[in-house]
């Protein structure tokens, strides 16, 4: 493996989670705030935001906060969690994406990122793996070889929020709850670690 192939680990951020509070992040991503609409407290920490949401009448804006509130390769990994987690709802033709997925979070290489954001591009559907494979394709530098400028900060959290929603919404009705409640117990996981 040469050194532009080891780039992305090396340059790869310890922290999981983004500086900002809750409210700072709001204020500076306004994608978030299009997406989420019940607002932080100023003071608010994101485990006390992460409950409100979770409890609130829309519990799927904690997934969507999770997904901005992470780094972008810690977003993208905590969505293969998720998708992980509902693999039965996945098409067997979404499986050798989620394998690609796999080995870039153990190897995260440019030229894999670079080849998972190809097939991405040019898959015929855009099911949640593929949605996902965008998010690692925006999370590290630039989305391709020859693009000479990194991806906007909010592609990778909307792609892997998208992905991670369009998967529970194929989970039967009379299961998504539990499911939804297994996905937001990882954010919590992720969010209590930092």
């Amino acid at each position: 493996m040469n050194s532009s192939e080891t780039e992305e680990k090396t340059r790869r951020p310890q922290r999981s989670l983004r500086p900002e509070s809750p409210a700072e992040l709001f204020a500076q991503a306004a994608h978030l705030s299009d997406l989420v609409k019940l607002r932080p407290l100023p003071d608010e920490d994101r485990l006390r935001f992460l409950a409100r949401l979770r409890f609130s009448t829309t519990p799927e804006e904690a997934v969507t906060y999770t997904a901005f509130a992470a780094l972008p390769p810690s977003s993208a990994g905590w969505g293969y969690e998720c998708l992980r987690l509902m693999a039965e709802h996945l098409q067997p033709q979404e499986r050798q994406m989620m394998q690609q997925i796999a080995n870039w979070l153990a190897t995260p290489t440019t030229r894999l990122r670079h080849e998972i954001m190809k097939q991405a591009l040019w898959a015929p559907t855009r099911g949640p793996s593929v949605l996902l494979g965008l998010a690692v394709g925006w999370s590290t530098g630039t989305p391709a070889p020859n693009d000479p400028d990194p991806s906007p900060s909010h592609k990778t959290p909307v792609a892997v929020n998208s992905a991670v929603l369009s998967c529970l919404a194929r989970v039967p009705l009379s299961q998504r709850s539990i499911f939804l409640a297994r996905i937001l117990d990882m954010a919590e996981t992720l969010f209590g670690a930092y």
